[in-house]
């Protein structure tokens, strides 16, 4: 982040009921060291529509022959604590935005995907699910590809649900290799008008309510 033209806030707090207000409207918080609290809302943001994924033919081999497994909402605390212990990442991911995030886990906003080996975790991501749309806030991996494993069966959850995109804030080189994209800030806008009028007229989807852990061989999507 580096176009101050992205911020439009700075202060506030991160209890749930603002952040929900915050992701609701398009916007997130992303803490700078020796600032106040600043709130962005990218001009350039972020997606993957789900009929632009690209999954490399190499990769869908790899995962074919692993013996991984996924769930959803297995061990939110374990992958938001793992997401900010990966190296190069700074300070964003502070004590407090943990334990925000956890809390909005606990009342049904926030979700995590995770990826196993056996009894280990090895790879996942979370993000916040609310106005409609899911925003990925950050993912990690222990083992070769685990993330991106994550990014798959959170791709393959949310067109389950019906869903087509989702939100992934900032383009970066390894999520434009699945196939994302940047949008202006007004289409990301037109984006929440729709998933805000899909809700108001046919109910909240709930992607994420999976229990228990899956093989990979069980996705729609990427084991073809």
């Amino acid at each position: 982040m580096t176009d101050e033209n992205d911020i439009v806030a700075a202060g506030l707090d991160l209890s749930p009921e603002t952040l929900i207000q915050a992701y609701s409207a398009g916007v997130f918080p992303w803490p700078s060291e020796g600032m106040p609290l600043l709130w962005y809302f990218p001009k350039k943001r972020g997606i993957l529509d789900f009929k632009d994924l690209h999954i490399p033919r190499r990769l869908r081999s790899f995962l074919k022959n692993r013996p991984w497994e996924f769930s959803a909402n297995g061990a939110f605390e374990q992958v938001i604590e793992a997401c900010s212990e990966r190296a190069g990442t700074g300070t964003w991911i502070t004590s407090e935005m943990k334990s925000a995030y956890c809390e909005l886990h606990r009342r049904g906003h926030a979700h995590s995907i995770e990826v196993w080996n056996g009894s280990s975790l090895i790879g996942g991501l979370y993000g916040v699910d609310t106005g409609g749309y899911f925003a990925g806030e950050s993912m990690f991996h222990r083992e070769s590809n685990a993330s991106k494993a994550a990014l798959i069966a959170a791709v393959h959850l949310q067109e389950q649900a019906g869903r087509e995109w989702m939100d992934i804030q900032v383009l970066s080189p390894h999520t434009a290799s699945f196939g994302a994209k940047e949008i202006s800030r007004n289409e990301f806008k037109k984006r929440l008008s729709a998933v805000r009028e899909r809700s108001a007229n046919h109910g909240a989807n709930h992607p994420f309510q999976k229990t228990g852990r899956f093989p990979y061989g069980s996705l729609s999507i990427g084991m073809e």
